[in-house]
Order: C-alpha cells, then sequence, then structure tokens
C-alpha cells in the first residue's frame, strides 16, 4: 500500500493562502518605501481620497497667488527706485529755478529743464519684463506720456494732455476675493512736475520769455512763483513713493501669508499621501520575514510523511 504524506489539501490550500497574502503586504510595502507614498492610487487612500484632493487644490491656489505677489513685489520695488529718482528730478527743477531767481541768472534753466524733461519721459514711459508700459494702467500698450520733447509742451491747453494712460491701475489677487492695487498712474505721479516743466517752456517761448544773465522783473516774478509749483510737484511725487511703500508692505504681508498657508497645505498633503520611512522601513522587513517563514513551513509540510514516525527496521 502507499503512504501518504500527512499535510492534507485543506492545510496546503490555508499555507497557500499565507503566502499570498504575505506577497500581496510585502509588496505593498516595498512600494511604499520606493515610492515615498502611502498608495500610488486613489484606492489605497480610501476614505481621506476628498480631503487631499481638496487639500492639493488649496496649495496650488497659494502657491498660485505667491507667484503672482513674487511679481507684484518686484513692480513695487522697481516702482519704489523710479519714485527715488522722480523725487529726486523734482528738486533738482525746484532747486534750479530757485537758484535761477537768487543769482538772477536763467541762461542755463531751460538746458537744466530739458534733461530733467528727457529723464522724467524715460521713467514715466518705461517698460516691464512683458514689454507693457509700467505707468499705463489699463492702457499699458500704448506710452502713457505722449510727448518726447520739452518744446512739444507748448502745443498743448494743459499739462494732463500730455497724458493718454488709462484711469485703472493693475492690480493682483493675492487671496480669495482679495486684491492689491500695485500700479501706478502715471498722470497721478507726473502730472505736477510736467505742468512746472510746461509753464517754464510757455513762459520761455512768450514774449517775456528767453532766460539768460540778468533776470528781467517779468522772469524773476514767473520764477518766483514758480517754486512754489515746484513745491507742489515735489509733494506729489513723495505721496505715490509713500503710497508705493504701503504697498510694497501689503505686498509683503500677503506673501508671508501665502507662503505659510502653502507650507500648512504641503503638511496636510504629505501626512495624507506620504509614508513615515521609517515605520514603511520596519514593515517591510517584518514582511519579508512573514513570507520567509510562510514559505519555509510550507515547504517543510509538504516533506512530512508517515515515514518520518515509522521505526527504523530491526
Amino acid at each position: 500500500m502507499t503512504i501518504d504524506r500527512i499535510a492534507t489539501n485543506s492545510q496546503s490550500q490555508l499555507m497557500l493562502s499565507q503566502i499570498q497574502q504575505a506577497e500581496l503586504a510585502l509588496n505593498k510595502t516595498q512600494t511604499q518605501v520606493t515610492s515615498g507614498m502611502v498608495s500610488t492610487n486613489y484606492a489605497g487612500i480610501g476614505d481621506k481620497t476628498a480631503m487631499l484632493e481638496a487639500t492639493r487644490s488649496a496649495e496650488n491656489r497659494a502657491n498660485a497667488y505667491q507667484s503672482a505677489t513674487t511679481l507684484a513685489v518686484n513692480q513695487a520695488d522697481l516702482q519704489d527706485s523710479q519714485m527715488s529718482s522722480l523725487s529726486d528730478l523734482a528738486n533738482q527743477l525746484r532747486q534750479a529755478i530757485t537758484t535761477a531767481t537768487g543769482d538772477n541768472d536763467g541762461s542755463t534753466l531751460m538746458t537744466t529743464a530739458q534733461g530733467i524733461f528727457d529723464q522724467v519721459s524715460q521713467i514715466l514711459n518705461s517698460k516691464d519684463a512683458n514689454g507693457n508700459y509700467l505707468y499705463g494702467g489699463d492702457k499699458n500698450g500704448q506710452p502713457p506720456l505722449t510727448v518726447t520733447n520739452l518744446s512739444d509742451l507748448t502745443s498743448l491747453s494743459s499739462a494732463s494732455d500730455a497724458f493718454q494712460n488709462g484711469t485703472l491701475p493693475n492690480s493682483v489677487m493675492v487671496g480669495d476675493g482679495q486684491s492689491v492695487k500695485v500700479g501706478m498712474l502715471a498722470s497721478d505721479i507726473g502730472t505736477g512736475l510736467i505742468q512746472t516743466l510746461k509753464d517754464l517752456a510757455d513762459f520761455n517761448a512768450g514774449a517775456d520769455g528767453n532766460f539768460s544773465t540778468g533776470l528781467t522783473d517779468a522772469q524773476s516774478s514767473f520764477l518766483s512763483g514758480e517754486i512754489t509749483t515746484a513745491t507742489t510737484a515735489a509733494s506729489q511725487v513723495n505721496n505715490a513713493a509713500a503710497a508705493n511703500g504701503n504697498i510694497y508692505s501689503q505686498l509683503q504681508d500677503a506673501s508671508t501669508n501665502q507662503k505659510t498657508m502653502s507650507t500648512l497645505f504641503k503638511g496636510f498633503v504629505s501626512n495624507i499621501q506620504e509614508v513615515d520611512m521609517p515605520t514603511a522601513i520596519t514593515q517591510l522587513n517584518q514582511n519579508q520575514v512573514a513570507l520567509q517563514a510562510a514559505l519555509q513551513v510550507t515547504a517543510q509540510l509538504n516533506q512530512v510523511s508517515l515515514l518520518n514516525y515509522l521505526p527504523a527496521p530491526s
């Protein structure tokens, strides 16, 4: 007669099931250690999927706001530098008029005025990195200051006619439903300066003009009045610089908040999606041991026979 193995079919099936479960657990932990993720698909995340996607969306939105705010901070920083230059030019113009009046000598006044105009027009018609006019507002595709020479101002009825910028400054979204007006309009910044320069150009081209050494009474009286106009123009530029400083501060605060929120959301995503690597490695080692043990037990069961328990022949 034949002597069968002790292991029954049900025992074999049980051990094969244990091996299969151990292999699945090992594959899962190997994937986690390799990818660093709890799961590479939504099924492995289960009921946390909706929370994961909502958090990812919030993180992406915070990152988008941060990118836009960073560009706006750079723009505000550039505007601050240019406002400082315009303030210096306004003070130079005021000083030139004051000096000409005090020295009774206007021989270099119009040359100085032309140089100041050139620099002012260059700043007001400056462009951003995308080629748009920085101080054009909602009409940023055309130069906000239309005149190109100091003498061109004499043909205008008022200084405001020298500007063709829009009426809406550029804004940036820094949060859900929260925007900051980062842009500035050329007419809001430079009208006072252009008006002072136009006054000089108009008077010099008129019957009492042609400033030279030895001012006439009419010229001296006119220039004395223009000192106040130039001072007002300088104040206008300084006020614009102060407003830009406030905008810069708002943008910096918004950027800080955005970074904080982005880090917070990133942490939420990490907690849901990423594995704790030391724990995953420990679990991997345990699953490897479990699979090896299951394989060894199955192999031993397949080798067990009644012959192992029969007495040796005498």
